[in-house]
C-alpha cells in the first residue's frame, strides 16, 4: 500500500478534517503544549494487522493542518521487526509505539484506532476464511461490498489476511449478473453482445444460477462463470460439467458463503469463492492506545 499517494492522502485528511482534529478544544485547554508523550497501540486480541503504514501518514498530514507549533515537532513510529501488515499479533502484543507531541497524540488517536481496527478487523476475517480452505487450490475473493470511499484501504486489509481482490471498480472487469440478463434480453443475447464489443484482453465472465444457464454460457464461449446461490453439490456439478470443455474456464462461487461451508465449496474443485463478508461484516479488531507523559 502507497500511503502516500494522493488517493490515500485524501482519506486519511478527510477523517482528521471530519473529528476537527486540529481545533481539539479539550486537549488544548487541559494539555500543556510542550508536554511529549508515548502512545502504545496494543492488541487486546489475537488479530492480523493491517493499516500500520497509516499512523506516520496521519501525524504527517496533520501537521498540515495544524499551523501550531507543537503539530511540526519531531515524532518516531517505532514497531517490532517481526510486527508488520498481515501477520498475526497475539493479546496483549505492542504492534506500535508513537513518540510526539502530547497535543498531537490525543488529537490524533481516535482516528488512528478507529483505521486500525476497522482494517485488521477485515484482515483477521479474511484470514480465518483463508485458513478454513487451506489444501485446496481455491483462493478467497473481496467484493465490490464496501464502505464508500474506503475501497482501496478494505480490499488492501484483504490482501493482509490472505485474501484475493476482485475487482476494484466497475471499469476494471465484465461481470454480466442477473440484473444485466433481465433487463438486457436474456443470458444469451447479453453475452453474444459483450463477446463483440468488449476491449481487447477483456474477459467476460458471466453470472450463472443453473445447469440451463450454465450450458447457455458455454454455447456462448463465455471465459470465466460465477455460480451464483449454488449448493455445494450444485456447484460440484457445474465444475465437472465446466472441466468436459476442454479448455479451462475460471469458476467463481458467490452467496450464502459462511466460515461454516467454505471447505465444502473449495472441495468441488472451484478456482474461488467470493464473500462479501470480509468487507460489509467484518467486526472491529479489539486494539487500544494508551498514552503516557515522558520523564524528563
Amino acid at each position: 500500500m502507497d500511503w502516500k499517494s494522493h488517493r490515500i492522502d485524501a482519506l486519511l485528511e478527510q477523517a482528521l478534517v471530519e473529528d476537527k482534529a486540529a481545533s481539539d478544544a479539550t486537549t488544548h485547554l487541559t494539555i500543556d503544549p510542550d508536554l511529549r508523550a508515548t502512545a502504545s497501540i496494543l492488541a487486546r486480541e489475537e488479530l492480523v494487522v493491517a493499516g500500520l503504514g497509516a499512523v506516520p501518514r496521519f501525524l504527517e498530514i496533520f501537521a498540515r493542518l495544524d499551523p501550531r507549533p507543537q503539530a511540526h515537532t519531531r515524532f518516531e513510529v517505532v514497531s517490532h521487526p517481526e510486527i508488520f501488515d498481515g501477520v498475526r499479533a497475539h493479546a496483549g502484543q505492542v504492534l506500535a509505539i508513537v513518540r510526539h507531541n502530547a497535543r498531537v497524540l490525543l488529537s490524533t488517536e481516535r482516528v488512528i484506532l478507529n483505521l486500525l481496527q476497522h482494517l485488521s478487523g477485515i484482515a483477521t476475517l479474511t484470514r480465518q476464511y483463508a485458513d478454513a480452505i487451506q489444501g485446496t487450490h481455491a483462493r478467497v475473493l473481496d467484493t465490490r461490498k464496501t464502505v464508500p470511499g474506503l475501497r482501496a484501504l478494505e480490499k488492501y486489509a484483504v490482501l493482509c489476511g490472505g485474501g484475493t481482490n476482485h475487482r476494484i471498480d466497475l471499469a476494471s472487469g465484465i461481470l454480466i449478473k442477473n440484473n444485466h440478463i433481465a433487463l438486457g434480453g436474456g443470458l444469451k443475447k447479453v453475452l453474444a453482445r459483450a463477446m463483440e464489443s468488449r476491449k481487447p484482453g477483456q474477459r467476460v465472465q458471466i453470472e450463472v444460477r443453473t445447469m440451463q444457464e450454465l450450458e447457455d454460457a458455454l454455447a456462448g464461449a463465455a471465459e470465466a462463470l460465477l455460480l451464483d446461490n449454488m449448493t455445494p453439490a450444485q456447484v460440484k456439478q457445474a465444475v465437472d460439467r465446466i472441466k468436459k470443455e476442454g479448455r479451462w474456464i475460471p469458476t467463481e462461487a458467490s452467496g450464502g458463503i459462511l466460515l461454516e461451508n467454505i471447505r465444502a465449496y473449495a472441495e468441488t474443485g472451484v478456482d474461488f469463492i467470493s464473500v462479501g463478508a470480509l468487507t460489509h461484516s467484518a467486526k472491529a479488531a479489539d486494539i487500544s492506545i494508551t498514552i503516557t507523559a515522558e520523564s524528563h
